[in-house]
């Protein structure tokens, strides 16, 4: 089940056509993304297949399946980035962005004091210039799957 004014639903109703950087891995509950506007290579968004708004709302199943995703998505990203270790962090309060998803960033040994942690999500914000391509981000898709296979 999908909702209209949706981000994540709009994708997920587009599934059998994304590129790969919107569809990097999936099973029957959830999809991996990399994030569409990062400075940051790899940074991935884990996000249910149906609507949920709250991490409370999540089925047994896919409450199961979770915890899998999120670590070997931190293998992966350490195999492929070589990341001291992954941030994993859900909000899912930006407009347009109540579905509920989880971020895995790969956090860098030399990332500056002020971008770790919560300062992470400054890379967000950065301008369109500093942005992962969407070639780049196909790429690093196609690189993850190949190691989660």
């Amino acid at each position: 089940m999908t909702t209209p004014d949706c981000f994540t639903c709009s994708k997920e109703e587009q599934f059998d056509d994304l590129p790969p950087r919107e569809c990097v891995v999936h099973d029957q509950h959830w999809r991996v993304a990399h994030s569409f506007n990062t400075a940051v290579p790899g940074w991935l968004v884990l996000l249910p297949r149906r609507h949920v708004a709250a991490v409370h709302d999540l089925t047994d199943a896919e409450a199961s399946a979770l915890g899998m995703w999120q670590v070997k998505l931190s293998r992966a990203l350490r195999g492929l980035t070589g990341c001291a270790k992954t941030y994993v962090v859900q909000f899912a309060e930006a407009e347009g962005f109540a579905h509920v998803h989880f971020h895995i960033v790969p956090r860098m040994a030399d990332l500056p004091p002020e971008h770790r942690g919560p300062g992470v999500f400054e890379l967000l914000r950065r301008p369109e210039a500093e942005w992962v391509t969407a070639d780049q981000a196909d790429r690093t898709a196609r690189l993850l799957r190949a190691r989660l296979q």
